[in-house]
């Protein structure tokens, strides 16, 4: 079956004749075992906000005793392939999804507006900024007196909620800090016994059921990077998650730091690390193909002991009880700019992996997404209960068709 490994003969008579001795299945009170329990691999696609979905996907799983091997996500994907694989249930990611602080969803605190200490006092001196006010001459000021007005309107410019995000996206490729995401991150990670500190090889040593790797793009090498304990150990667990949803031009890019150590053997400290949607939005070559690179990224596992299964955010699918357009939420932001990259981010979020796509389509639940923004954190109830009600039913039906074609032969 497509996606699908069968318990094994010996055990599935073993149940059928213990639920036959008990008269459950003589009378019908349970069906014969026509969906047994499975292992998969499972590859999340990036998608910011519509990731919420996968919550969906995940309860139907989950209800039908599916387990998972091997969890890949890329952005909002890395976010619930790390809560997963750090043993998080459906519904206790929808409670972290839907939690609010001071009567607010919570994700939406990730839209951190910068402050002056998330830039050094390097990175100031350094600004197009500050070359801007060294250019700029007073007439009839000595220059030490310049210099303490450029200071004092350093400071002032780095105060004001639309410069400080201006000052972010210029000097550091984003509009918002990411600090707040990164310390929900640690926060939920801690709850599960992962330290703030805890690296992918710690990760892996602490949580054996399920394999995890992250999908990133290396801006500097210009190369996708696939994170986990083999390809680069000594990378924080929260921060290599932070790397993987640092959708350009939203999230300040991340700098590799030398504490991180190498990625496969070859140096990084100091490259820039944002978004693996830029490269690979829907990663499902890493566990539909196998080759000596690929085995060495995700290591040797046996092709018969689990499943293929790619979970994507289908902007094309309408969603049923949502709006059937194209048009997706603008993020409530005075900036015209930011709107302007969100627009960009869901074209580009959208446009990736198409070959990939159509080549492993049979692995591959496509979940519901249009009208729905890659920014909207702040979603309303309704929606995102029929967000969520639409996944569930993708789920379903991609299970029963991979049944279906087990049953017919193909």
């Amino acid at each position: 079956m497509p996606g699908v490994r069968r318990i094994d003969e010996k055990n599935s008579r073993r149940l059928e004749t213990g639920l036959y001795s008990r008269g459950l299945l003589r009378i019908g009170i349970v069906a014969p075992l026509e969906e047994p329990m499975a292992n998969y691999d499972v590859v999340f696609e990036g998608g910011g906000a519509k990731g919420i979905a996968f919550v969906g996907a995940l309860e139907v799983l989950q209800q039908r005793q599916h387990t998972i091997r091997r969890a890949i996500g890329t952005s909002a994907g890395a976010i619930t392939a790390t809560l997963c694989a750090a043993g998080y249930a459906p519904a206790e990611l929808l409670s972290a999804i839907i939690e609010k602080k001071d009567g607010k969803p919570r994700f939406t605190s990730f839209m951190d507006i910068p402050e002056a200490r998330d830039f050094s006092p390097a990175m100031q001196a350094a600004s197009l900024t500050q070359k801007v006010l060294n250019d700029i001459n007073l007439p009839g000021f000595p220059e030490w007196v310049e210099k303490k007005i450029d200071v004092a309107l350093m400071k002032e410019l780095l105060q004001h909620r639309i410069y400080a995000r201006l000052f972010s996206f210029i000097e550091c490729g984003g509009f918002y800090s990411g600090r707040t995401f990164l310390a929900w991150m640690q926060e939920k990670l801690a709850a599960k016994g992962i330290g703030p500190n805890d690296t992918l090889a710690d990760f892996a040593a602490k949580k054996k059921d399920t394999d995890l790797s992250m999908v990133v793009s290396d801006t500097t090498d210009m190369e996708m990077l696939v994170l986990n304990n083999r390809t680069a150990p000594n990378v924080p667990v929260a921060h290599a998650v932070r790397m993987s949803m640092s959708i350009p031009f939203v999230w300040q890019e991340v700098i590799w730091q030398q504490a991180w150590g190498t990625y496969m053997g070859r140096a990084k400290e100091g490259n820039i690390v944002v978004d693996g949607g830029l490269l690979s939005n829907f990663p499902i070559r890493l566990i539909a193909e196998t080759d000596a690179n690929i085995e060495q990224i995700m290591g040797s596992a046996n092709p018969n002991g689990a499943g293929n299964l790619g979970l994507l955010i289908d902007e094309r699918l309408p969603v049923p009880g949502a709006a059937n357009t194209d048009k997706t939420p603008e993020p409530g932001s005075s900036l015209r700019t930011i709107k302007r990259t969100s627009r960009l981010v869901d074209t580009m979020m959208g446009a990736s992996d198409n070959e990939a796509i159509l080549n492993f389509s049979k692995y591959v639940c496509r979940l519901p997404a249009k009208g729905y923004g890659t920014l909207e954190f702040d979603m309303t109830e309704g929606r995102r209960e029929a967000f969520l009600e639409a996944a569930r039913t993708a789920m379903k039906n991609h299970l029963g068709a991979a049944v279906s074609a087990t049953g017919s032969g193909n």
